[in-house]
């Protein structure tokens, strides 16, 4: 496997970081709303920006 950049290795952590706050957001989103509906789509958005995530760090293995 090729070594990533300092810049790249940077802007991987830098989207780590971004996709987990959002994972948290749309999962506290899903606990305080009472619309079931709505629920079931923030915890599906939430589970997208952790499937982000997933990537993104696979390509730091």
């Amino acid at each position: 496997m090729e070594t990533l950049s300092e810049k790249e290795l940077s802007l991987i952590k830098d989207g780590l970081s971004e996709e987990q706050l959002l994972v948290k957001k749309y999962q506290l989103l899903a606990q305080m709303t009472t619309e079931p509906e709505t629920s079931a789509k923030f915890r599906e958005i939430s589970q997208r920006h952790q499937e982000h995530f997933n990537s993104l760090y696979a390509l730091l293995g």
